[in-house]
Protein backbone atom coordinates (compact mmCIF):
# COMPACT_ATOMS: atom_id res chain seq x y z
CA UNK A 1 0.00 0.00 0.00
CA UNK A 2 2.89 2.33 0.99
CA UNK A 3 4.60 1.71 -1.73
CA UNK A 4 1.48 2.30 -4.16
CA UNK A 5 1.38 5.81 -2.93
CA UNK A 6 4.82 6.50 -3.03
CA UNK A 7 3.75 5.36 -6.90
CA UNK A 8 1.06 7.53 -6.84
CA UNK A 9 3.32 10.57 -5.52
CA UNK A 10 5.89 10.16 -7.78
CA UNK A 11 4.41 10.06 -11.16
CA UNK A 12 2.29 12.74 -10.20
CA UNK A 13 5.95 14.80 -9.29
CA UNK A 14 6.57 14.15 -12.46
CA UNK A 15 3.39 15.27 -14.66
CA UNK A 16 4.46 18.90 -13.14
CA UNK A 17 8.02 19.22 -13.72
CA UNK A 18 8.77 20.93 -16.62
CA UNK A 19 9.98 19.19 -20.06
CA UNK A 20 13.27 19.80 -19.49
CA UNK A 21 13.68 18.57 -15.84
CA UNK A 22 11.89 14.84 -16.96
CA UNK A 23 14.64 14.40 -19.56
CA UNK A 24 17.26 15.22 -16.90
CA UNK A 25 15.62 12.71 -15.03
CA UNK A 26 15.64 9.76 -17.43
CA UNK A 27 18.34 8.11 -16.85
CA UNK A 28 17.83 7.64 -13.19
CA UNK A 29 14.96 6.02 -13.11
CA UNK A 30 11.83 7.40 -15.42
CA UNK A 31 12.00 4.67 -18.49
CA UNK A 32 9.78 5.50 -21.12
CA UNK A 33 11.60 7.68 -23.25
CA UNK A 34 8.25 8.74 -25.81
CA UNK A 35 7.22 11.20 -22.47
CA UNK A 36 10.82 12.73 -22.24
CA UNK A 37 11.08 13.59 -26.06
CA UNK A 38 7.71 14.31 -27.97
CA UNK A 39 6.56 17.12 -29.22
CA UNK A 40 3.45 17.49 -27.26
CA UNK A 41 0.47 18.06 -29.48
CA UNK A 42 -0.99 21.83 -29.31
CA UNK A 43 2.16 22.76 -28.48
CA UNK A 44 4.55 25.28 -30.20
CA UNK A 45 7.85 23.62 -30.57
CA UNK A 46 10.98 25.57 -29.86
CA UNK A 47 14.48 24.06 -30.62
CA UNK A 48 16.21 26.54 -28.14
CA UNK A 49 14.23 24.82 -25.27
CA UNK A 50 15.46 21.39 -26.86
CA UNK A 51 19.63 20.71 -26.00
CA UNK A 52 20.91 18.58 -28.96
CA UNK A 53 23.77 17.80 -26.52
CA UNK A 54 21.50 16.29 -24.39
CA UNK A 55 22.07 12.50 -22.72
CA UNK A 56 18.56 12.11 -20.56
CA UNK A 57 20.51 11.54 -17.57
CA UNK A 58 22.05 8.20 -19.16
CA UNK A 59 26.27 7.71 -19.40
CA UNK A 60 27.91 6.75 -22.56
CA UNK A 61 29.75 3.11 -21.77
CA UNK A 62 28.90 -0.62 -21.28
CA UNK A 63 25.32 0.17 -19.66
CA UNK A 64 23.73 1.89 -22.25
CA UNK A 65 25.74 -0.49 -24.64
CA UNK A 66 23.87 -3.21 -23.13
CA UNK A 67 20.54 -1.41 -22.72
CA UNK A 68 20.91 -1.20 -26.62
CA UNK A 69 21.70 -4.48 -27.13
CA UNK A 70 18.40 -5.64 -25.27
CA UNK A 71 16.94 -3.08 -27.79
CA UNK A 72 18.46 -4.59 -30.65
CA UNK A 73 17.29 -8.31 -29.17
CA UNK A 74 13.37 -7.26 -28.56
CA UNK A 75 13.00 -5.35 -32.02
CA UNK A 76 14.33 -8.17 -34.00
CA UNK A 77 11.48 -10.44 -31.60
CA UNK A 78 9.18 -7.49 -32.15
CA UNK A 79 9.74 -7.34 -36.00
CA UNK A 80 8.80 -10.90 -36.20
CA UNK A 81 5.50 -10.51 -34.59
CA UNK A 82 4.78 -7.79 -36.53
CA UNK A 83 5.57 -10.06 -39.96
CA UNK A 84 3.78 -13.01 -38.70
CA UNK A 85 0.51 -11.24 -37.22
CA UNK A 86 0.11 -8.85 -40.13
CA UNK A 87 -2.53 -6.87 -38.49
CA UNK A 88 -0.18 -3.46 -38.17
CA UNK A 89 2.19 -1.73 -40.38
CA UNK A 90 5.09 0.61 -38.64
CA UNK A 91 5.93 3.69 -40.36
CA UNK A 92 9.78 5.38 -39.66
CA UNK A 93 10.36 8.77 -40.46
CA UNK A 94 13.72 10.21 -40.29
CA UNK A 95 13.99 14.12 -40.31
CA UNK A 96 17.46 16.16 -40.33
CA UNK A 97 19.70 18.65 -41.09
CA UNK A 98 22.21 17.49 -43.20
CA UNK A 99 24.89 15.31 -41.77
CA UNK A 100 22.37 14.84 -38.86
CA UNK A 101 22.72 10.83 -38.60
CA UNK A 102 19.54 9.58 -40.47
CA UNK A 103 22.03 6.65 -42.25
CA UNK A 104 23.76 6.42 -39.38
CA UNK A 105 20.83 5.53 -37.10
CA UNK A 106 19.31 2.94 -40.03
CA UNK A 107 22.51 1.18 -39.94
CA UNK A 108 22.79 0.94 -35.78
CA UNK A 109 19.10 0.32 -34.77
CA UNK A 110 17.98 -1.52 -37.94
CA UNK A 111 21.27 -3.90 -38.05
CA UNK A 112 19.04 -6.87 -36.00
CA UNK A 113 15.87 -5.96 -38.43
CA UNK A 114 15.15 -8.82 -41.02
CA UNK A 115 15.23 -7.10 -44.18
CA UNK A 116 12.23 -9.68 -45.76
CA UNK A 117 10.35 -7.92 -43.67
CA UNK A 118 11.51 -4.06 -44.23
CA UNK A 119 11.67 -1.19 -46.29
CA UNK A 120 13.72 1.84 -46.67
CA UNK A 121 13.07 4.44 -48.92
CA UNK A 122 15.09 7.30 -49.69
CA UNK A 123 13.15 10.47 -50.85
CA UNK A 124 15.11 12.59 -53.45
CA UNK A 125 14.66 15.67 -55.71
CA UNK A 126 10.95 14.96 -57.26
CA UNK A 127 10.88 13.86 -61.23
CA UNK A 128 8.76 15.06 -63.57
CA UNK A 129 6.51 12.64 -62.86
CA UNK A 130 6.67 12.56 -59.24
CA UNK A 131 6.04 16.56 -60.09
CA UNK A 132 2.90 15.91 -62.51
CA UNK A 133 0.90 13.95 -59.62
CA UNK A 134 -0.08 15.19 -55.88
CA UNK A 135 2.74 16.02 -53.57
CA UNK A 136 1.49 12.47 -51.08
CA UNK A 137 1.57 10.35 -55.03
CA UNK A 138 5.07 9.33 -54.16
CA UNK A 139 4.59 8.77 -50.46
CA UNK A 140 1.59 6.70 -50.33
CA UNK A 141 2.97 4.47 -52.47
CA UNK A 142 5.92 3.57 -50.17
CA UNK A 143 3.95 3.35 -47.26
CA UNK A 144 4.36 -0.74 -45.78
CA UNK A 145 1.61 -2.86 -46.03
CA UNK A 146 0.40 -4.95 -43.03
CA UNK A 147 3.26 -7.41 -41.31
CA UNK A 148 6.06 -4.84 -42.77
CA UNK A 149 8.45 -2.36 -41.16
CA UNK A 150 9.03 0.78 -43.24
CA UNK A 151 11.48 3.47 -43.34
CA UNK A 152 11.40 6.89 -44.70
CA UNK A 153 14.55 8.52 -45.21
CA UNK A 154 13.46 12.00 -45.53
CA UNK A 155 9.27 12.02 -46.65
CA UNK A 156 6.62 14.43 -47.33
CA UNK A 157 7.68 16.78 -44.86
CA UNK A 158 10.10 17.71 -47.17
CA UNK A 159 7.47 19.05 -49.16
CA UNK A 160 6.93 21.87 -46.46
CA UNK A 161 10.38 22.11 -45.67
CA UNK A 162 12.95 22.90 -48.57
CA UNK A 163 10.27 23.92 -50.73
CA UNK A 164 9.61 26.59 -48.01
CA UNK A 165 12.90 27.78 -47.79
CA UNK A 166 13.71 27.79 -50.98
CA UNK A 167 10.14 29.02 -52.37
CA UNK A 168 9.68 26.03 -54.76
CA UNK A 169 6.36 27.06 -54.76
CA UNK A 170 3.96 30.14 -53.36
CA UNK A 171 3.35 30.45 -49.34
CA UNK A 172 -0.39 29.25 -50.00
CA UNK A 173 0.36 25.87 -51.67
CA UNK A 174 3.00 25.00 -48.95
CA UNK A 175 1.27 26.72 -46.17
CA UNK A 176 -2.01 24.31 -46.89
CA UNK A 177 0.02 21.35 -46.84
CA UNK A 178 0.32 20.82 -42.79
CA UNK A 179 -3.45 20.20 -42.90
CA UNK A 180 -3.07 17.86 -45.68
CA UNK A 181 -0.18 16.28 -44.04
CA UNK A 182 -1.91 15.59 -41.15
CA UNK A 183 -5.44 14.04 -43.00
CA UNK A 184 -2.91 11.80 -44.92
CA UNK A 185 -1.30 10.24 -41.30
CA UNK A 186 -4.83 10.31 -39.97
CA UNK A 187 -6.11 7.99 -43.27
CA UNK A 188 -2.78 5.70 -42.83
CA UNK A 189 -3.28 5.20 -38.68
CA UNK A 190 -7.37 4.37 -38.89
CA UNK A 191 -5.82 2.07 -41.08
CA UNK A 192 -3.77 0.31 -38.95
CA UNK A 193 -0.32 2.11 -39.67
CA UNK A 194 1.45 3.10 -37.08
CA UNK A 195 3.47 6.12 -37.76
CA UNK A 196 6.42 7.37 -35.56
CA UNK A 197 8.24 10.38 -36.63
CA UNK A 198 11.87 11.54 -35.60
CA UNK A 199 13.38 14.81 -35.42
CA UNK A 200 17.21 13.93 -35.34
CA UNK A 201 18.72 17.15 -33.78
CA UNK A 202 22.00 18.35 -33.89
CA UNK A 203 23.78 21.93 -33.71
CA UNK A 204 24.66 24.31 -36.30
CA UNK A 205 28.50 23.87 -34.88
CA UNK A 206 27.78 19.73 -35.15
CA UNK A 207 27.28 20.00 -38.39
CA UNK A 208 30.64 22.15 -39.43
CA UNK A 209 32.37 19.13 -37.52
CA UNK A 210 30.61 16.38 -39.16
CA UNK A 211 31.08 17.87 -42.53
CA UNK A 212 34.73 18.53 -42.16
CA UNK A 213 35.03 14.86 -40.62
CA UNK A 214 33.57 13.72 -43.61
CA UNK A 215 36.62 15.93 -45.68
CA UNK A 216 39.26 14.02 -43.93
CA UNK A 217 38.11 10.82 -44.31
CA UNK A 218 38.52 9.06 -47.43
CA UNK A 219 35.55 6.34 -46.82
CA UNK A 220 32.62 9.25 -45.87
CA UNK A 221 33.97 12.10 -48.12
CA UNK A 222 31.79 10.57 -51.21
CA UNK A 223 29.07 12.08 -48.72
CA UNK A 224 30.33 15.61 -49.59
CA UNK A 225 28.48 17.98 -51.73
CA UNK A 226 28.54 21.72 -52.82
CA UNK A 227 24.82 21.76 -51.88
CA UNK A 228 25.35 20.87 -48.46
CA UNK A 229 27.67 23.71 -47.72
CA UNK A 230 24.70 25.86 -49.61
CA UNK A 231 22.35 24.85 -47.79
CA UNK A 232 24.06 25.92 -44.46
CA UNK A 233 23.32 29.40 -45.32
CA UNK A 234 19.76 28.47 -44.78
CA UNK A 235 20.21 27.48 -41.13
CA UNK A 236 17.98 29.98 -40.14
CA UNK A 237 15.14 29.56 -42.26
CA UNK A 238 15.32 25.50 -41.83
CA UNK A 239 15.60 25.82 -38.09
CA UNK A 240 11.90 27.86 -38.49
CA UNK A 241 10.16 25.92 -40.63
CA UNK A 242 11.19 22.25 -38.79
CA UNK A 243 9.28 24.45 -35.97
CA UNK A 244 6.41 24.67 -37.66
CA UNK A 245 6.51 21.62 -39.41
CA UNK A 246 6.50 19.57 -35.82
CA UNK A 247 3.81 22.41 -34.26
CA UNK A 248 1.48 21.95 -36.93
CA UNK A 249 2.18 18.20 -37.60
CA UNK A 250 2.85 16.21 -34.26
CA UNK A 251 -0.43 14.64 -33.50
CA UNK A 252 -1.86 12.21 -30.81
CA UNK A 253 -2.06 10.16 -33.86
CA UNK A 254 1.00 10.35 -35.30
CA UNK A 255 3.37 12.08 -32.89
CA UNK A 256 7.12 14.03 -33.53
CA UNK A 257 9.94 13.11 -31.49
CA UNK A 258 12.54 14.92 -30.82
CA UNK A 259 15.81 13.36 -30.41
CA UNK A 260 19.01 14.85 -28.82
CA UNK A 261 21.49 13.63 -31.87
CA UNK A 262 24.81 15.50 -31.41
CA UNK A 263 25.99 12.23 -29.37
CA UNK A 264 25.50 9.06 -31.43
CA UNK A 265 25.17 6.88 -28.81
CA UNK A 266 22.27 8.59 -26.73
CA UNK A 267 20.18 9.20 -30.56
CA UNK A 268 20.29 5.21 -30.66
CA UNK A 269 19.52 4.37 -27.23
CA UNK A 270 16.48 6.81 -27.78
CA UNK A 271 15.42 5.85 -30.92
CA UNK A 272 15.51 2.17 -30.17
CA UNK A 273 13.72 2.27 -26.84
CA UNK A 274 11.18 4.36 -28.49
CA UNK A 275 10.60 1.76 -31.02
CA UNK A 276 10.25 -0.97 -28.65
CA UNK A 277 7.69 0.87 -26.05
CA UNK A 278 5.84 1.55 -29.21
CA UNK A 279 5.83 -2.35 -30.73
CA UNK A 280 5.03 -3.72 -27.46
CA UNK A 281 2.26 -1.77 -27.09
CA UNK A 282 0.39 -3.28 -30.37
CA UNK A 283 -0.33 -5.94 -27.95
CA UNK A 284 0.55 -8.08 -30.52
CA UNK A 285 -0.07 -12.52 -30.34
CA UNK A 286 1.18 -15.27 -32.92
CA UNK A 287 -1.75 -16.71 -35.02
CA UNK A 288 -2.99 -20.06 -33.90
CA UNK A 289 -1.63 -22.94 -36.67
CA UNK A 290 -4.14 -23.35 -39.53
CA UNK A 291 -4.35 -26.52 -38.68
CA UNK A 292 -4.32 -28.84 -35.47
CA UNK A 293 -0.70 -29.91 -35.03
CA UNK A 294 -1.65 -32.96 -32.83
CA UNK A 295 -3.51 -34.28 -36.08
CA UNK A 296 0.32 -34.18 -37.85
CA UNK A 297 1.31 -38.19 -38.73
CA UNK A 298 4.84 -38.60 -39.23
CA UNK A 299 5.60 -40.79 -41.69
Amino acid sequence: MILRELHCDVNILLHVLPDENRRQRLGRGMTDFRKALIAKPGRKVKFSQWDPDDTLGFHKGAKCEAKLADNLAKLDSLQNLLYAEKKHALLIVLQAMDAGGKDGTIRHVMSGVNPQGCSVTSFKTPTADELSHDFLWRIHKAVPAAGYLGIFNRSHYEDVLVVRVHELVPKSVWSARYDQINEFEKELTQNRVTILKFFLHISKDEQKKRFLERIDDVDKRWKISASDFGERKFWAEYVEAYEEALTRCSTNRAPWYIIPANKKWIRNLAVSSILVETLEDLKMKYPKPSFDVQDLKWK
